[in-house]
């Protein structure tokens, strides 16, 4: 029962991050979400919100690493695949709404500046994500340095393409990313 409450806390958490920031969320929200007494909270994660928001960082980190890395596990054409993620991406912000979004990308832009312990555990997740998408680029036989560019590449532009598309209501910042990202690492196959 005890880690059924913790682990609601942080599936709430977790969601309302993705919908709302870190900062627009309060402890007593929390608790409401996850249907759980507000004592709890400071029962499962006497670190607070700074505490329950690190571990959402981590958990988010392998949620999101598994996706992605499952849809990665598929794809046999590198560049056209790499486009598919983004074409995915594009399709869930928009049968969502627009309403939910990275939530490590939110909380970073939130805590880079002011809280040290949440940034290093935004950048973990972040060059965990990286490695892996270095090593899937591995896969076409590019030097290492390359493979890590077109990875910090797509990275980059799935990222802000996040943050475009939720603000303009519209998917086309993430397509164009997505094409982008894909021509780039066709050029850079097809010029090994």
């Amino acid at each position: 029962m005890a880690s059924d409450t913790r682990a609601r806390i942080l599936d709430a958490t977790a969601e309302l991050y993705r919908r709302q920031g870190m900062a627009a969320t309060g402890l007593k929200q929390i608790a409401a979400a996850a249907n759980a007494p507000f004592g709890s909270i400071y029962h499962h994660f006497p670190g607070g919100k700074e505490q329950i928001s690190e571990e959402v960082i981590y958990a988010e980190g392998v949620r999101y690493g598994l996706l992605v890395g499952h849809q990665l596990a598929v794809i046999t054409d590198v560049a056209d695949g790499i486009y598919g993620i983004f074409a995915s991406a594009a399709a869930l912000l928009e049968e969502l709404d627009y309403t939910e979004a990275c939530s490590i990308e939110t909380i970073a832009l939130e805590v880079a500046s002011t809280n040290e312990r949440l940034r290093i555990a935004t950048a973990t997740v972040f060059s965990g994500w990286i490695d892996a998408l270095t090593q899937w680029f591995t896969s076409t036989s590019l030097p290492n340095d390359v493979c890590r560019s077109l990875a910090l590449s797509c990275l980059t532009s799935l990222e802000g393409a996040f943050v475009l598309c939720r603000s303009l209501r519209s998917t086309e910042p993430m397509i164009a990313a997505g094409l982008a990202v894909r021509d780039r690492t066709r050029a850079a196959v097809q010029s090994s």
